[in-house]
């Protein structure tokens, strides 16, 4: 059980909200609530009717997107700190991605209506929200550039770092989610883990894994364009 005092604190100290101004980061979480979502349950799927944003507190949640009337595929893994959800307040449309906890994850749920009250009330608000957009618009982004590099070893390397939380918490992602985030295959995928863990970087758990040196694994990819 998560006690939402500790769930507004992991709120305001990673991620979008965290880089709000101190009013606007209560209202928000004054009218989130707390909802729990067992290991595979969705949370949403593309297409769902209209709703809020999620702020994952603990676990993580596997994002999937399907262009048109495609298959879902995954796309991203959201670990603590991380919003979603954000496409209904600006479009008034159909959820585009769709949203599944890859582990036991809580999260604060703040509703569209309450979205739209904070917003009429604050001239400024609907640009904060906006920064959600950015922040998930720079994640694809920087997935699309990483997804061109020839190396393999560095394109799991990306996918890696893309979404590694800071304190090294492991990341509930198997061999194959990470073959399908890096676009490489299973085979391609283990050497590289095994690369990575037998420099340090890195330790493989059953179906996680926790960067233990970022810096470094950063720089090994990073060296691709020296």
């Amino acid at each position: 059980m998560v006690a939402l005092a500790k769930a507004r604190e992991v709120l305001s100290s990673v991620g979008w909200l965290s880089r709000q101004p101190p009013e606007f980061r209560s209202e928000v979480l004054r009218r989130s609530s707390l909802r729990r979502f067992g290991a595979g349950d969705v949370i949403y799927r593309v297409g769902d009717p209209l709703g809020g944003v999620y702020g994952i507190v603990t676990g993580a949640a596997v994002v999937t997107m399907a262009p048109g009337a495609t298959i879902p595929r995954l796309f991203h893994v959201g670990m603590p700190g991380s919003w979603i959800g954000e496409g209904s307040f600006l479009t008034r449309e159909p959820r585009r991605v769709g949203m599944q906890a890859a582990i036991e994850t809580w999260t604060m749920y703040l509703p569209l209506e309450a979205m739209d009250q904070i917003a009429s009330r604050d001239p400024l608000a609907t640009r904060r929200f906006i920064k959600i957009l950015m922040t998930n618009v720079d994640i694809l982004n920087r997935a699309f550039y990483e997804l061109q590099n020839p190396d393999e070893n560095r394109r799991v390397a990306a996918a890696l770092l893309r979404v590694a939380p800071l304190d090294g918490t492991p990341i509930p992602v198997s061999q194959a989610d990470l073959g399908i985030m890096s676009n490489t295959s299973r085979k391609q995928v283990n050497a590289a883990l095994q690369r990575f863990a037998a420099a340090g970087w890195l330790a493989k758990g059953y179906r996680t894994i926790t960067v233990l040196d970022d810096r470094l694994l950063r720089r090994f990819l990073e060296a691709a364009d020296c």
